[in-house]
């Protein structure tokens, strides 16, 4: 298997493709960044076209869910949006929090912020920034957040482990988080799971949804909730260049699903002693 640095490369150089891509090639290609289906294969069902803030030049079509219409953002808070693209997120957030509120958007692709800060050079948000960085070790001091949101970008993650104790970092007490992401109900095929890009394609880097709700209560986090979930089907002609005709077979009958899920959870009011939350 490729090694996590390798991961992050591979993850860099698409998504630095797909910010010079206009929306409609991102939706109907498997991997965002060139088109290797004949069907549409969009993981973003789900319409922000109606939110209030929705910005048609920082809309990507790269996500899975719509976190912040679950985020319970409110005016004044400060809100991050891990692997934030081109702002959408962000500035539907900023819709919420209001002129008085904070957005901030954090994105591992230089091309990704580039094109977020001018998007919001254009709206004339002052109270929208973006900082380039890596989510397991995010360019923020502890205890800033209100809310985190994300949309389909810790799949892409090789160690989801450390982004969660970055969100519990980074968080104020009794602050939460709403995240869409891509998880998985029973064991991907070894050449699904094994291929680079298919984890670019935010599939083979999905973890077992059971370890993932796991993952975030190891981390300290109360009150778990799926907000949503729906499932996400690949078209045959892409799974065919990983499985023969019987594997494809045995998949498409068998018990694995992928499926996107919107997660909300939060940090306690009050944490253990020494942990500097309280």
């Amino acid at each position: 298997m490729t090694n996590d640095v390798q991961l992050k490369e591979i993850v860099k150089q698409k998504y630095s493709e797909i910010a010079l891509q206009d929306k409609e090639t991102n939706q109907s290609s498997c991997c965002g960044a060139g088109g290797c289906s004949t069907e549409v294969y969009n993981i973003m069902s789900d319409d922000y076209t109606n939110l209030n803030g929705y910005n048609p030049d920082a809309d990507l079509g790269l996500g899975c869910g719509l976190p912040t219409q679950f985020a319970k953002i409110k005016p004044g808070d400060t809100v991050i949006d891990l692997g934030s693209g081109a702002g959408n997120d962000c500035f539907i957030a900023r819709a919420e929090t209001g002129a008085n509120g904070k957005v901030i958007g954090i994105d591992f692709t230089p091309a990704m912020i580039d094109k977020a800060r001018a998007n919001a050079e254009k709206l004339g948000f002052n109270n929208v920034e973006f900082r380039q960085g890596d989510i397991e070790h995010m360019p923020v001091t502890s205890g800033v957040a209100d809310v985190i949101v994300s949309n389909c970008v810790l799949n892409l993650v090789p160690n989801k482990d450390g982004v969660f104790k970055e969100m519990f970092r980074v968080l104020k007490a009794s602050g939460h988080f709403s995240i869409s992401d891509v998880v998985l109900v029973g064991a991907l095929p070894d050449a699904l799971s094994k291929d680079a890009e298919m984890y670019a394609g935010c599939v083979a880097g999905a973890i077992q949804k059971e370890v993932y709700l796991e993952l975030i209560a190891q981390n300290g986090f109360t009150n778990i909730i799926v907000q949503k979930e729906k499932a996400i089907i690949i078209p045959d002609d892409i799974l065919s260049n990983y499985l023969n005709a019987e594997q494809l077979a045995s998949f498409k009958s068998g018990t694995t699903g992928i499926f996107s899920v919107t997660v909300y959870a939060q940090k306690p009011a009050c944490c253990a002693p020494g942990s500097g939350c309280c």
